[in-house]
Parts: structure tokens; sequence; C-alpha cells
């Protein structure tokens, strides 16, 4: 792929860090080299860590947050303080994006800090603008975050439909 792409996966459906996650292993066993960041996950076992750990160096995966409990669950105290560990996290990624310190940058959850009040829409559109003529961006949450639509290449939406199946 050539020139800048920016891909929004959001929706309540499963998958979203999935296809994002799968895009960037596809373009590290192509030889590029993919950053992931992720954002208000909880802290999981050390066993998706430890599988990142020795995908390194194509794949290198940040988490700028403390706490292991979700944003949700903090204490006010906790939170604010945990939003300096995400601005942290945003800072960073900017960096990466302004010094084209990879192929493609993953940016998990980012969209859920619209939904926090954590970050304004302004500034994710800042975010996206500031991709560089070769990076791939992917940005996932849960939020549809349609403001964002106009700015970049592609949108996929998730969404769980259930369906029960006769037995008999």
């Amino acid at each position: 792929m050539s020139g800048r792409y920016v891909h929004i996966f959001c929706g309540t459906g499963e998958g979203k860090t999935s296809a994002a996650l799968g895009k960037g292993m596809r373009a590290a066993s192509a030889g590029k080299e993919v950053v992931v960041i992720q954002f208000l996950k909880e802290k999981q076992s050390g066993e998706s860590i430890d599988f990142f750990k020795r995908l390194e160096p194509e794949i290198k995966l940040f988490r700028f947050q403390k706490f292991p409990e979700c944003y949700q669950n903090l204490s006010e105290k906790e939170q604010q303080e945990e939003v300096q560990n995400i601005r942290n996290g945003l800072n960073f990624a900017r960096k990466v994006l302004a010094t084209e310190g990879c192929d493609v940058l993953i940016l998990d959850e980012i969209l859920g800090l619209v939904d926090q009040g954590i970050v304004p829409v302004e500034e994710m559109r800042a975010l996206i603008d500031a991709a560089g003529g070769g990076t791939e961006l992917y940005l996932t949450g849960t939020s549809r975050c349609e403001a964002l639509w106009p700015y970049v290449d592609e949108v996929t939406e998730l969404t769980t439909s259930y369906r029960t199946r006769e037995t008999g």
C-alpha cells in the first residue's frame, strides 16, 4: 500500500482489535515495522503481553495505563492519574507519527477516549492529520465516532447478531 491510509474498526461487536492486529501481522510479515498502543484496556494475563514480546522487533506493543482495572471502575482520583498516563500514550503516538517511527500504527480502543471525555474529537482529527504519506493508521473502539469518518479512508463497523439454533 502506498500513501497514507487510515481505517476505523468500530462497533459493539467483537473482533475490532483482532482485525486491526491482523492488519499489523500482515504488514509485519511483509517486513514493515508495526507499533500498537493500547488505551482503556484492562490488563490481561501476561500471556497476551508475552505473545507480543515474541513478535518484537517487528510488532511493538505499548501500554501507558498503570491500573489493572478498567478506567470506568477506577475512583475519581485514580481516573485523574490514569488520564495523565493516557495523555502520555497520546503524546507517544504523535511522536511516532511525526517521526514516521513505524509503517503501521494501531491505536487500540482509542475511540473510547472521546466517549470518556478524555480527548475531544478535534484532537483525534489532528492525530489523524499527523499521519504521514506512507503510514497505515488503524483506530479501534466501540464508539462510532462518526465525526471522524470524513477524514479516514475506510470504516468497518462490527456488530454482533444472535441467532438461536433449533435443536431437535
